[in-house]
C-alpha cells in the first residue's frame, strides 16, 4: 500500500470524528493561504499530511507515532535527515503543550487550530466530534479537563503566532471558547 493510501485509510478510521479527512482538508484550506508565511513549505504540508495520521483517543503519544511514520516515509524517499528532524519537530509541535519555536511550526500549529476560529456552527460540529472521540471517558471528567484545555488557551497572550492567522481567526476562536466554558459550567 502506498504512503497515501494508508494515510487515506487512517484518516477514514470508524472511532475518528474530527482528526479525519476532513480536518486534513481544512487545514490545507488555511494553509494555503499562509503557504507563504513558511521557510520550508514543503515540509509543513509534509507534516500537516501525518500530524494527525495516527490517533488512539486513549493513547498519549499519537504525535510521536505520527512523526515517526512519516520519517520513515521520508526516509525510503530518500530525503536528507535534516529535513526529516525539522517534519518530525513539526509534528510534536501539534503536541501543543509549548508555544511554537520556529516560523514553520507556527504556521502549522495555526492551521491545526484554525478549527477554534470556525464560525460558530462549525466550532459546535467540532465540539460534539471531539466529544464522541472521547466518548468512553466518564462527562464529569470529560467537563473537567475539557474546561483546562479551552481555560488554557483563553489564558494566552494570543492563541495564535502568526498575524495572519492572529487577523483571521483571534475574535472568534476567544468567542468561541467562552461560549464552550459557558456550556461546560451550565452542564
Amino acid at each position: 500500500m502506498h504512503a497515501f493510501d494508508e494515510l487515506a485509510a487512517r484518516y477514514a478510521e470508524t472511532h475518528r470524528h474530527y482528526h479525519t479527512a476532513r480536518h486534513i482538508s481544512e487545514c490545507f484550506t488555511h494553509f494555503d493561504g499562509a503557504r507563504d508565511l513558511c521557510e520550508r513549505p514543503s515540509e509543513v504540508e509534509l507534516a500537516l499530511w501525518f500530524h494527525d495520521a495516527v490517533y488512539q483517543p486513549r493513547a498519549n503519544d499519537n504525535e510521536a507515532k505520527s512523526a515517526d511514520w512519516a520519517v520513515r516515509v521520508m526516509l525510503e524517499a530518500g530525503i536528507d535527515m535534516q529535513a526529516q528532524e525539522r517534519v518530525r519537530a513539526l509534528i510534536m509541535a501539534t503536541c501543543h503543550n509549548a508555544l511554537p519555536d520556529t516560523q514553520d511550526a507556527k504556521v502549522l500549529v495555526d492551521v491545526d487550530l484554525a478549527i477554534l476560529g470556525a464560525n460558530a456552527a462549525r466550532f459546535d460540529e467540532y465540539e460534539v466530534q471531539v466529544r464522541a472521540e472521547y466518548g468512553w471517558v466518564p462527562e464529569f471528567l470529560f467537563r473537567r479537563t475539557r474546561k483546562k484545555i479551552l481555560k488554557d488557551f483563553l489564558a494566552r497572550p494570543s492563541i495564535y503566532s502568526t498575524e495572519h492567522c492572529k487577523n483571521q481567526f483571534e475574535k472568534k476562536a476567544r468567542d468561541n471558547l467562552a461560549r464552550s466554558l459557558l456550556k461546560l459550567n451550565a452542564g
